[in-house]
């Protein structure tokens, strides 16, 4: 999909898009683009009134043929069937130009369906996104017919650790049977929670000839490689058993085509060891790149960030400092216009030139601690001392007066005054007053959003970033509408062992010390009276720790358990422990899961980097309202409990 890009979603389901699509072919094929060069692009197609999602080639001003994919993208983040058809066909049919293209190419008709390339000295080919990662993947049928260069156009979105799986496909899609295999992958944010990290790579024989970067600010990114057809051929003619099966295999239809691709001066490309970057840094640069090119394409002036001192804002403050470095190299190191222009977009000042990150920082990113009685000195501290590190404009101030308000507005209603449970109050008394702290924090965070520019005597407006992790949502330990509440959230889907491990990595590697205190400090939201005897605890107030949270998201999504499921696998897992506790620990995670599920029907879109992401807006379909009590399930649970602890008492005696 190179040409609308993979995240039009619904309005593939509009005549808009195909119209659009085709008048930017058209724009290709009426410039030298493709001239002497033989293209394979991605767009959407209808043809018989069937819309499929297309590889077109394209050849000096001219359509050669439109490849339709085969296997749709239908888990996960995708719903592809529900825009387009798959194609079943074996043979070929003609697809009739629009009358604009025709005009341009003096064609009327085109090959359109699966077909290897016949050029006059090597034969090319297709297979799209999806079909690379499916079992019998058409690249074997199509390799095994002879074709030496196969091409993918994909739009592969970054989760941590995932491109280790694609290189393997990548390399393994020419490691059995021969052959050279050239991925295009999709690069930066198309318009939801999806990054798509690029990364693209040439692949020959099992080996990795050129890899591009899997993350960067740059609108284009070309990789080149020369490979050698002949190291192909006698690999391919080397494999007995290969020999045997291309005899016999179904013949897939042929185009002719007048081109020759060989004739390179060059050396052929050595193989090179793959780049991988650690999950840290994956989690430094994808959700910078993904919030740049937000920033960019939504016209804002910058990012609002109620700075906490905590880890999860603490994180959300240090990728924006990574994008600011990012940004602030790619204009300077690679001298990327673009990237300049728009800065100067974002801070409306056409001579701004940034030297250095924390002067870009300075005009794009605010912060604020919005402190209360409730509030600590050391988280204070942390939170000026980093905003000054990445160089954010910074302000703190006390919201006590505001929260004093609303406590006496509600007096004045009912002549009642709630008093935390420390002081002696109910535990809705307790949560009630601790949900006020949070929602005036996202009321007033707004409010600075909008008018810090002017009081700067800047222009536009700022986008509020939350910092909620992956595991309280999917805990729900949340207050609905409170700073969890934003337009963005970058951490959103990244676990809170991994936001760990990538303050300590950030506080050597991106210049900001003060991350390592941030790690080393207890999480507490800070809601409740600091006593003597009492400091509110994050883990403490959820019955569960962060660690446990993601054991229970990846059975509950990757492993798709439910509750006597997971039971059945951690009692295995968690062996040292007793039974009962091990049952305790499920139905525990269900209840809170099930009685705050609804919070996800109203959670910030948030970068997608987790593949157990309760997000309920896309990735998630399950409901939001639940039994919260599980009857069945947790009746099945006690009855396993109990069995279970007869047969150890017997093997005791």
């Amino acid at each position: 999909m190179e040409i609308p890009g993979y995240g039009c979603q619904d309005h593939f389901l509009e005549q808009d898009t195909f119209i659009h699509s085709w008048e930017s072919l058209a724009d290709i094929l009426q410039s030298d683009l493709t001239d002497g060069i033989l293209v394979d692009l991605g767009m959407p197609v209808i043809h018989n009134s069937v819309r499929y999602n297309c590889r077109v080639f394209c050849l000096d001003r001219k359509i050669i043929a439109i490849r339709p994919k085969i296997f749709m993208a239908d888990d996960g983040n995708y719903r592809e069937s529900r825009w387009f058809t798959a194609w079943s066909k074996t043979i070929l049919e003609s697809f009739v130009l629009p009358l604009s293209i025709a005009k341009i190419t003096g064609q009327r008709a085109v090959p359109f369906g699966v077909m290897i390339l016949n050029l006059n000295d090597c034969t090319v080919t297709s297979e799209t996104c999806e079909e690379l990662f499916t079992p019998n993947s058409p690249h074997i049928l199509l390799g095994l017919n002879g074709a030496e260069i196969i091409a993918n156009g994909s739009g592969s979105h970054h989760q941590l650790r995932k491109l280790n799986q694609r290189l393997d496909l990548i390399n393994s899609a020419t490691a059995k049977g021969g052959g050279c295999y050239l991925y295009a992958n999709q690069q930066g944010c198309d318009g939801d929670r999806l990054y798509y990290d690029g990364c693209a790579m040439i692949s020959t024989n099992g080996r990795v000839l050129a890899q591009g970067k899997q993350f960067s600010v740059h609108d284009v990114e070309v990789v080149v490689g020369v490979v050698d057809l002949n190291d192909i051929r006698s690999y391919r003619a080397a494999i007995a058993s290969r020999g045997r099966q291309a005899a016999d295999i179904r013949p897939v239809p042929r185009v002719e085509v007048k081109f020759c691709m060989t004739g390179c001066d060059e050396p052929p490309s050595t193989s090179i060891s793959a780049s991988l970057l650690k999950p840290e840094e994956e989690i430094a640069y994808g959700p910078a790149c993904w919030m740049w090119d937000y920033l960019r394409r939504s016209g804002g002036g910058g990012f609002f960030l109620p700075l906490s001192g905590g880890a999860d804002s603490s994180s959300t403050a240090a990728l924006v400092g990574s994008m600011c470095q990012l940004v602030v190299r790619a204009i300077h190191e690679q001298k990327d216009e673009q990237v300049l222009r728009d800065v100067q977009r974002c801070v409306n000042d056409k001579k701004f030139v940034p030297k250095t990150s924390k002067e870009l920082a300075n005009r794009i990113f605010h912060t604020t601690y919005m402190g209360t009685t409730n509030s600590s000195m050391e988280t204070r501290s942390r939170a000026k001392t980093l905003a000054t590190e990445i160089g954010a404009y910074h302000l703190d101030i006390s919201i006590d007066d505001v929260v004093k308000s609303m406590v006496s507005l509600f007096t004045s209603i009912t002549g009642k005054t709630p008093q935390f449970e420390v002081h002696g109050g109910t535990k809705n008394e307790n949560l009630a007053l601790q949900n006020i702290q949070a929602r005036l924090r996202m009321v007033i965070s707004y409010l600075l959003a909008q008018l810090l520019p002017w009081v700067r005597g800047q222009k536009g407006f700022l986008l509020v970033l939350g910092s909620a992790n992956v595991d309280e949502a999917l805990r729900g330990y949340m207050t609905k509408y409170d700073c969890s509440s934003a337009d963005l959230n970058p951490i959103g889907g990244i676990c809170k062992g991994d936001l760990k491990r990538f303050l300590l990595w950030a506080s050597k590697n991106l210049g900001y010390p003060s991350l390592a205190s941030v790690v080393k400090a207890k999480p507490t939201a800070e809601l409740e009276p600091i006593t003597e005897g009492y400091v509110q605890n994050d883990e403490d107030d959820m019955g569960m720790t962060y660690e446990e949270l993601g054991i229970f998201g990846k059975l509950r999504k990757v492993e798709r358990c439910g509750p006597v499921t997971m039971f059945e696998k951690l009692r295995h897992i968690w062996n040292h422990l007793p039974i009962q506790s091990v049952a305790n620990k499920v139905k525990k995670f269900f209840f809170y899961y099930s009685i705050n599920r609804h919070k996800m029907t109203v959670i910030t879109p948030s970068y997608h980097a987790e593949n157990y992401s309760p997000d309920d807006n896309r990735f998630d379909l399950r409901q939001f309202l639940y039994n919260a009590q599980w009857t069945r399930q947790f009746a099945t649970i006690a009855r396993k409990v109990k069995e279970l602890s007869s047969v150890e008492k017997k093997s005791n005696l």
